[in-house]
């Protein structure tokens, strides 16, 4: 249980004010089809973090523990400072095909989750805990916390949430969980 809701409240914190939640507005504003872009978010969410959870156990199997636990903490920490600069979303992630809102949301999504930080965290976190059901189920239902509510909401979010505050708040967070796999204090 620990590893989902580590996976759940890692991934649902850094998502907020990530590219791929601006993705996600901009989806919902162009299609206006709700479900059917929150079932190409949730489905290229799967197979993203389903990837990075079975390369973090990989990586596990391969790299020695304390080696592990120094990048973990690190990651974290790293995973603070960006959680403080706001991300900005390039012409080309704007750019979405006419194949259809499913198909559409998820290949942006998908492309636009490589190498993101929800990627990179879903992969230490299944190299930490050695469980990849509970990571990935972790993992992607935090992706769809933070993202339908921006699908159902988008016009209200954007004018009355501070980003700002909340993106201070997840660094501070974030920073904690880093010096806790540090010092190993959750006591794996």
């Amino acid at each position: 249980m620990e590893s989902f809701l580590a996976s759940f409240a890692s991934v649902g914190l850094a998502e907020i004010g990530d590219r791929t939640q601006i993705l996600t507005l901009l989806l919902a504003s162009r299609f206006k089809k709700p479900f059917t872009v929150i079932a190409g978010i949730f489905l290229a969410t799967f197979v993203n973090h389903v990837i990075a959870g079975e390369l973090g156990a990989w990586i596990s199997e391969h790299v020695g523990r304390n080696f592990l636990r120094y990048v973990l903490a690190a990651s974290f920490l790293v995973t603070a400072l960006w959680m403080l600069k706001p991300e900005k979303v390039s012409k080309e992630d704007t750019k979405i095909k006419p194949y259809g809102a499913f198909l559409a949301s998820f290949v942006a999504f998908f492309l636009a989750e490589i190498g993101d930080k929800t990627q990179i965290i879903t992969a230490q976190l299944a190299a930490e805990f050695h469980n990849i059901p509970a990571v990935v189920g972790g993992t992607v239902l935090g992706m769809m916390a933070a993202n339908v509510p921006v699908v159902f909401m988008s016009g209200i979010l954007t004018k009355n949430l501070p980003i700002r505050l909340i993106r201070i708040i997840a660094a501070i967070i974030f920073a904690i969980l880093g010096v806790a796999a540090l010092f190993n204090i959750h006591g794996s």
